[in-house]
Protein backbone atom coordinates (compact mmCIF):
# COMPACT_ATOMS: atom_id res chain seq x y z
CA UNK A 1 0.00 0.00 0.00
CA UNK A 2 1.05 3.43 -0.88
CA UNK A 3 1.30 5.99 2.06
CA UNK A 4 0.19 9.23 2.14
CA UNK A 5 2.44 11.60 0.33
CA UNK A 6 3.91 14.31 3.11
CA UNK A 7 3.07 17.35 3.51
CA UNK A 8 5.38 20.03 3.15
CA UNK A 9 6.90 21.91 6.03
CA UNK A 10 7.51 25.67 6.34
CA UNK A 11 9.65 27.53 9.18
CA UNK A 12 7.93 30.42 10.36
CA UNK A 13 10.40 34.12 10.82
CA UNK A 14 8.18 36.66 12.83
CA UNK A 15 9.48 39.98 12.30
CA UNK A 16 9.72 41.87 14.84
CA UNK A 17 7.25 43.90 16.53
CA UNK A 18 9.03 47.12 16.47
CA UNK A 19 9.66 46.75 12.75
CA UNK A 20 5.94 45.84 12.32
CA UNK A 21 4.68 49.47 11.47
CA UNK A 22 7.55 50.59 9.59
CA UNK A 23 6.98 47.58 7.09
CA UNK A 24 3.30 48.72 7.03
CA UNK A 25 4.22 52.09 5.76
CA UNK A 26 6.96 50.81 3.41
CA UNK A 27 6.20 51.23 -0.29
CA UNK A 28 5.56 47.86 -2.47
CA UNK A 29 8.47 47.22 -4.20
CA UNK A 30 8.52 44.42 -6.68
CA UNK A 31 11.29 41.54 -6.86
CA UNK A 32 13.17 39.20 -4.14
CA UNK A 33 13.30 41.44 -0.96
CA UNK A 34 16.41 41.19 1.00
CA UNK A 35 15.62 40.76 4.18
CA UNK A 36 18.31 40.41 7.55
CA UNK A 37 18.49 37.81 10.05
CA UNK A 38 18.50 40.26 12.96
CA UNK A 39 15.06 41.83 12.16
CA UNK A 40 13.30 38.20 12.95
CA UNK A 41 12.38 35.87 15.67
CA UNK A 42 11.88 31.90 14.96
CA UNK A 43 8.63 30.69 15.01
CA UNK A 44 6.80 27.29 14.93
CA UNK A 45 6.71 25.30 12.18
CA UNK A 46 3.83 24.79 10.04
CA UNK A 47 2.60 22.11 7.85
CA UNK A 48 1.12 23.16 4.59
CA UNK A 49 0.78 22.23 0.72
CA UNK A 50 1.44 26.36 0.07
CA UNK A 51 2.66 29.61 1.54
CA UNK A 52 -1.36 29.92 0.68
CA UNK A 53 -2.52 27.49 2.42
CA UNK A 54 -0.30 27.99 5.84
CA UNK A 55 -1.80 31.49 5.73
CA UNK A 56 -5.00 30.44 5.75
CA UNK A 57 -4.35 27.62 8.13
CA UNK A 58 -2.97 30.03 10.91
CA UNK A 59 -5.72 32.27 10.17
CA UNK A 60 -7.54 31.84 12.96
CA UNK A 61 -4.99 30.55 15.44
CA UNK A 62 -3.12 32.26 18.07
CA UNK A 63 -0.43 33.03 16.08
CA UNK A 64 -1.58 33.88 12.70
CA UNK A 65 0.66 35.06 10.27
CA UNK A 66 1.06 38.96 10.01
CA UNK A 67 2.64 41.00 7.08
CA UNK A 68 6.34 40.67 7.20
CA UNK A 69 6.35 37.47 8.41
CA UNK A 70 8.28 34.78 6.16
CA UNK A 71 7.98 31.29 5.94
CA UNK A 72 10.81 29.17 4.78
CA UNK A 73 10.64 25.74 2.43
CA UNK A 74 12.68 22.96 3.64
CA UNK A 75 14.42 23.56 0.42
CA UNK A 76 15.50 27.06 1.81
CA UNK A 77 13.09 29.29 -0.75
CA UNK A 78 11.77 31.98 1.52
CA UNK A 79 8.83 33.72 0.62
CA UNK A 80 7.45 37.09 2.96
CA UNK A 81 3.96 38.20 3.32
CA UNK A 82 3.39 41.11 2.15
CA UNK A 83 -0.38 43.17 1.44
CA UNK A 84 -0.51 41.56 -1.55
CA UNK A 85 0.39 38.21 -1.12
CA UNK A 86 3.21 36.08 -0.72
CA UNK A 87 6.62 37.37 -2.56
CA UNK A 88 10.35 35.64 -3.15
CA UNK A 89 12.69 36.82 -0.18
CA UNK A 90 16.45 35.86 0.42
CA UNK A 91 18.61 36.58 3.86
CA UNK A 92 21.37 39.52 3.13
CA UNK A 93 24.12 38.39 5.45
CA UNK A 94 27.22 41.29 6.14
CA UNK A 95 30.24 40.43 3.98
CA UNK A 96 32.80 39.01 6.23
CA UNK A 97 36.07 40.18 6.88
CA UNK A 98 38.86 39.08 5.18
CA UNK A 99 40.26 35.78 8.08
CA UNK A 100 43.95 36.21 8.96
CA UNK A 101 44.82 39.40 7.05
CA UNK A 102 47.58 40.80 8.56
CA UNK A 103 47.22 44.04 10.71
CA UNK A 104 49.18 46.91 9.39
CA UNK A 105 52.86 47.44 10.93
CA UNK A 106 53.01 50.52 12.79
CA UNK A 107 55.82 52.67 12.37
CA UNK A 108 58.28 52.96 15.19
CA UNK A 109 58.02 55.74 17.35
CA UNK A 110 60.62 58.88 16.52
CA UNK A 111 64.01 58.77 18.82
CA UNK A 112 64.43 61.73 20.97
CA UNK A 113 66.83 64.26 19.14
CA UNK A 114 67.50 66.26 22.28
CA UNK A 115 69.62 62.76 23.23
CA UNK A 116 71.95 63.16 20.35
CA UNK A 117 73.12 66.79 20.63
Amino acid sequence: MIGKPRMPSYRIHRLKNHLRQSFRFAPHVSGTAAIKPRDYEPGEPVEAATPYAAFFALREAASPLEVGDLLEAEDGSIRICKFVGFEEARWVVPESLLPDEPAPERAAPPENSAQHA
